[in-house]
């Protein structure tokens, strides 16, 4: 037990200590780092490879190297050009065409979603310019985004607003009441209303 706590201590000494040892007058071995005990000899020591905890200079140790995830493009700009926000659009068929631009242009991969209402208007594409068409009567909001090869939202817009207008065939006769071409083909313009039409003044003379 005493020949273990020795070389505990031994371990304890500075690297640079040297050690010495004998065998006292009882026949045990003692280790000691006095040269001048009797008929003692130096012990070699092997080289210490213990380190400091956070030695000066270097750069502390991560338990495992981590992959960071590749950032998301991002665009300068992207909004809505045709229509312009509030814009009132007349239509019949209730049709509107939708023009969208982006600063940097579209990255290789990436695609326009026009959304009408929160909803999407077709297939996510290339393309800046949508043609829609039956869109109802009233308020609505459009909003475009880009997609990346994954499907993920790189960029939307806020909701931009519009209103549409759709004129009925009713509106549209108010609008051009009947001319004389039209009597007679319009329930509205039988024959028999249809006024004369003026005769010139200069045919008597030919």
């Amino acid at each position: 037990m005493r020949a273990w706590l020795l070389i505990a201590c031994l371990v304890s000494l500075p690297a640079m200590a040297e050690v010495f040892t004998y065998i006292d007058a009882q026949g045990n071995r003692v280790f000691t780092d006095q040269p001048g005990a009797r008929n003692a000899k130096r012990v070699p020591l092997a080289t210490s490879n213990r380190m400091s905890a956070n030695p000066s200079g270097a750069a502390p140790m991560t338990a495992a190297k981590t992959n960071p995830t590749k950032p998301l493009f991002h665009y300068d700009m992207l909004r809505v050009l045709v229509p312009e926000p509030d814009a009132t659009i007349r239509s019949s068929a209730g049709e509107l065409i939708v023009s969208i631009t982006s600063e940097p242009g579209l990255q290789r991969g990436h695609r326009y979603r026009l959304l009408l209402d929160g909803q999407p208007t077709a297939e996510p594409g290339p393309s800046p310019v949508f043609a829609l068409s039956n869109i109802d009567r009233g308020s609505h909001n459009l909003s475009v985004e880009i997609l990346d090869e994954q499907g993920h939202t790189v960029e939307r817009t806020a909701n931009q607003p519009f209103h549409m207008l759709r004129i009925s065939l009713a509106q549209k006769r108010q609008v051009k009441p009947c001319t004389l071409t039209d009597y007679g083909q319009r329930p509205e313009c039988p024959l028999k209303d249809k006024p004369e039409e003026e005769k010139s003044a200069f045919l008597p003379f030919f």
